[in-house]
Parts: structure tokens; sequence; C-alpha cells
């Protein structure tokens, strides 16, 4: 069966299959994408497109048909600007009593970030994009303290998880951040049970066969309000149980081609990765090297579905060297589905291959 998911999994995330003309068409259809490495999460996005270019990526960022907030889980992810308001509305809370503790260790508290979102608020009304770092100055003269990195952060992030600011366009290659009531047309507000099912909804369609435990650890919701998401759709999928686990995807998906002969050089954090508790499907743990354990999703190659090693870039002017280290045997189609593979990156950064394989 684990071929069976893994080749569900590469259509419905559109690694294989209909893949997207635009970019704010993958992050519509995915509902969330990490986005906390953001040149990486470009290449996500560029994998389920039809003829994707990294610049073509960045104007949709810096037009604001994509945004990168906080939301789901403590981490950045791309969301469309339909789905900001909801997603925050259902989830934000969530990531905030998450980050309770640490904002206690840095004595921030809700008066602290009542000041600061007002100082923020007053700085980029009128369609001002400011820095993180510019934000800093705007802080310290409120008066508020915002010595490290950590307390900045954190301010900032708060400021993200109750709607007040968002992503604004790309100042070089720093990020700038607007007020979301003005990067955002207003929209109806939607009941807690029509997001629960929409999220629930939307995850399975694009990320299933997926199970219960996974849908909790993508989401960031409970358990109880997992479960209760699944209930309200459970009509629109289809259950498979496998191994005592099961598994849920939508039923006009179950005819998938097979995995064979694909290849993947997948970025960090990739949701073909990132977004299941459970990712034995795709990952061999007999693998694994002890480089790779400290960061088991640190640029996985995939082949027929599943991961079989690991991939760094370097860029020297106008090349791209790919270095690529299987930690499994590839037989001669395999070694060119990858070579493949790594031409198409150098095509997305608009660049030249030097591929290396070690």
């Amino acid at each position: 069966m684990s071929l069976s998911i893994t080749s569900l999994r590469l259509r419905n995330q559109r690694l294989s299959g209909g893949r997207f003309t635009n970019p704010a068409e993958v992050v519509s259809w995915l509902g969330a994408v990490q986005a906390q490495e953001y040149a990486d999460t470009k290449w996500a996005l560029g994998l389920r497109m039809q003829r994707a270019a990294d610049a073509q990526i960045e104007r949709a960022v810096n037009e604001g048909r994509i945004l990168r907030t906080h939301v789901l889980r403590p981490t950045w992810h791309f969301v469309a600007p339909a789905d900001i308001r909801w997603m925050l509305a259902l989830t934000g809370p969530r990531v905030s009593a998450r980050m309770a503790p640490y904002n206690r260790r840095l004595e921030l508290d809700a008066a602290i970030f009542r000041r600061s979102e007002r100082a923020i608020v007053r700085a980029l009304r009128g369609g001002v994009p400011l820095t993180r770092q510019e934000l800093k100055t705007v802080l310290e003269r409120a008066g508020l303290q915002v010595d490290g990195t950590q307390r900045l952060a954190h301010i900032v992030m708060q400021a993200e998880l109750d709607a007040v600011i968002c992503s604004g366009p790309r100042r070089g290659t720093q990020a700038t951040y607007m007020l979301l009531d003005e990067r955002v047309p207003a929209s109806r507000t939607r009941s807690r049970d029509d997001t629960l099912a929409e999220l629930a909804r939307r995850y399975f369609k694009s990320h299933g066969p997926a199970a219960l435990q996974d849908f909790v650890w993508w989401s960031g919701l409970t358990t109880a309000d997992a479960r209760a998401g699944i209930a309200m759709v459970e009509r629109e999928l289809v259950g498979d149980v496998v191994d005592g686990k099961t598994y849920w995807f939508v039923a006009s998906s179950s005819r998938a081609p097979g995995a064979r002969g694909t290849a993947y050089l997948l970025p960090l954090y990739d949701e073909y990765l990132i977004a299941y508790k459970d990712r034995s499907a795709a990952v061999d743990p007999s693998f694994w090297r002890p480089g790779w354990s400290r960061d088991p999703f640190s640029a996985p190659i995939v082949v027929n579905g599943r991961v079989v090693g690991g991939w760094r870039r370097i860029l020297k002017g106008d090349t791209v060297v790919v270095n690529v280290t299987p930690v499994a045997s590839l037989n001669k189609r395999d070694r060119s589905a990858v070579a493949d593979a790594a031409f198409a990156y150098s095509m997305f950064l608009g660049v030249d291959l030097e591929l290396s394989w070690k």
C-alpha cells in the first residue's frame, strides 16, 4: 500500500499529473504551504507549476497574490488572500497559546502586544511597507524594549496572528510588512464549523491519503477539532484502512498514475514530507545517515515517491552547482530522472547547471 499512498500523494499535491499555471493556484489548492525558507518555498511552488520561473513567484509575492504569514503552526506559511482571515481566526489562537510560555520568558504580555500593535498600525497606515528592522525603530520610538532578535520576532509574529499585519512586497532580499486590512479586502465572517470543514476538505483533497494525526500535525488543531472537521466532510472522502490506520482522501483521486520513473529535488520543508506526522510511506529509516538525522527534511531527493538521498545547491554567478548524494541504489533510468530534475531546477532559476554526484 505504501506505493499507492505515495502515488496518490504525488498526484494530489500536483507534483505529478496536472499542474497549475500560477503560484496563487498552487497555494490555494494546498491551503497553506510552509514557508520559513523563502527561496526554497518558491521552488516548492514552482515544482507544482507548468513552466515556472523564480521571478514569476517573486512577482506574485510582491503584488500580494500570495501572502506569507504565521498561521497553522508556529512558523511561516504562504496562504491565499481569500483564505488568510478565516485561517487566522481558526488557528491563530492555537498558535498564540503554544507561544505563550516563550512570550512569558521574554516578558511579553497582552498589554505590550496592544501597545506594539498600535505603534505598528500608525507606522504602516496608508500602504507603507516596512522591514522588520524598520519596525524595530518604530517600536523603540514608542518606548518599547525590543532588544534581541527573539523579543522583536515574537512581537511581530503576534501582530501577524492578530491579523494586524501580513507580508508586503520584497525589498531586495528583505521581507516587508503591511497592514492586513490594506493588503487584503474585507471578507464575510465564516462560522467556526464552516472553517473547520473547509480546512479538512482542503487538506485531504490536496494532501491525501492522510490520517487523522497527519491532519492534526499539519493544521495545528486539537485532535477533537480535527476529528470534527473530518466528520463534517466525511461524505466527500474515501477512507481506506491500512495496518489499522484510516487514511482519508478524495474519491475522485482514487485512480492515481504510477510513481515509477519520476524524480524530484524537493526543497527544504516541502509539503510532500512536512505535511505528515507519519512519513514512513515516503521515507525508509534505514537510509538515514548521521548528518541527515539532525535535519531529516533537508533537501530530499524523491524517486518513485520515496526519499533516496539529499541534494544541496551552490550558486556561482550564472551557474547553479547541484550536489547529489544518493543513499539508495539508483539504476540508470532513475539517475537520468534525477538529472532531469536538477535541470528543471536550473531552468526555474534561469541559470546553467553543473551537476555533481557523490
